[in-house]
């Protein structure tokens, strides 16, 4: 009884839940989602994660290499705790030498007050979720620094995580905005076909046609110098939409093609049903798990054209940051080889884009209804 109850909920079950049945038995998918999901959480309570804010410098530590954590002081389990940099210069060849004062501790203490930020822009707080203690013997002015410092004395952990509010956010918007355009777009092109489909396909293809980066730098000459960080977000967005829009559209045409002479197609026309309920409430709902497979697998693309556009100096630019904005410290290779902690922004640039295409990955075989 029990097996044909399953039998009998498998056929009477909707697309979207045999794609989540498959979606789960995807491992690389599941680890893929999770991983997202921890970053974008990240992302969202960055102010709180990060121990310092975007304006936080100490000239001390610049370019200062990740800080040690131990756990033992003379014999003693103390927990875990950082001591204070020195700096030292020779004067023989002016090279600065960072170590180690080892005649004081400082611990590292969680939910400890300090920069005073806003939650979600709205309730004012200044809680953090991990800091560093006063010494052991009363000292003050040790930092904690997870992933070094750059060339300014600024935190690269809390950069990072604050970084990912727009690394994240940009392209994710930009394929909202890519998705209704494409589908509004390769709509129109694949259902009324004749002069209308030949002058968009054209468009398309005109667009297609120039290299990716010198269109990033013709439409980034294009935005007015000098405007604040939210319309430079705004812009950016709008950029990467007007890229990518082109893909989306040329799937959801290929669709209508193959469907808008379809016996259900027909039989909406017969019934007076109007055209733009029938594209919208007939054909689109048809394709549409293949839809959101094509935008999730598009992500990754805005993820590396907003990271690209940032690192030329065409996009976000500091005191605000992001991913592409931290990647410019390590455009310098002899600095990179001394200091390779300024390449640790690239890592989470990396697994963001391989977490999306796996996801995408598993949501195109869920979707496939041969699989």
């Amino acid at each position: 009884m029990a097996k044909k109850k399953t039998k009998e909920d498998y056929y009477l079950a909707s697309q979207w839940t045999l794609m989540a049945r498959k979606l789960k038995k995807h491992k690389l998918a599941k680890v893929s989602f999770i991983i997202l999901a921890i970053l974008y959480i990240a992302a969202l309570f960055a102010d709180f994660l990060a121990p310092y804010g975007l304006e936080d410098f100490d000239g001390l530590y610049k370019n200062s290499a990740p800080v040690q954590i131990h756990t033992v002081y003379e014999g003693e389990n103390v927990g875990p705790y950082i001591y204070k940099l020195t700096k030292t210069i020779n004067k023989t060849d002016f090279t600065i030498t960072m170590s180690e004062d080892t005649s004081e501790y400082y611990k590292i203490k969680f939910f400890v007050h300090g920069v005073p930020y806003k939650i979600f822009g709205l309730l004012p707080c200044d809680l953090h979720l991990f800091g560093v203690s006063d010494g052991s013997k009363g000292g003050t002015g040790a930092k904690i620094f997870l992933f070094g410092a750059d060339s300014l004395g600024r935190d690269i952990f809390s950069r990072v995580l604050l970084g990912a509010r727009i690394s994240l956010t940009i392209p994710f918007a930009s394929a909202i905005i890519s998705f209704f355009l494409g589908i509004a777009i390769g709509s129109v092109s694949g259902y009324f076909g004749g002069v209308i489909d030949i002058v968009i396909q054209r468009i398309i293809e005109v667009i297609g046609a120039v290299p990716q980066i010198p269109l990033w730098m013709a439409l980034s000459a294009a935005i007015p110098p000098g405007i604040s960080t939210i319309k430079m977000y705004f812009y950016m967005t709008l950029i990467l939409s007007f890229i990518n829009w082109t893909g989306m559209a040329r799937v959801v045409r290929g669709k209508f093609l193959s469907l808008k002479n379809e016996d259900y197609v027909m039989a909406a026309r017969l019934s007076g049903v109007s055209t733009w309920k029938i594209i919208w409430k007939h054909l689109v709902p048809g394709f549409m798990s293949y839809l959101i497979v094509s935008m999730t697998l598009g992500i990754p693309g805005s993820i590396v054209g907003e990271t690209s556009m940032s690192y030329l100096g065409l996009g976000i630019k500091s005191p605000a940051t992001s991913w592409g904005v931290l990647l410019q410290e390590a455009s310098s290779v002899t600095d990179v080889a001394s200091r390779p902690h300024k390449l640790i922004p690239i890592i989470f640039v990396t697994i963001t884009v391989l977490a999306f295409n796996f996801l995408g990955d598993g949501l195109r075989d869920a979707a496939d209804p041969y699989k």
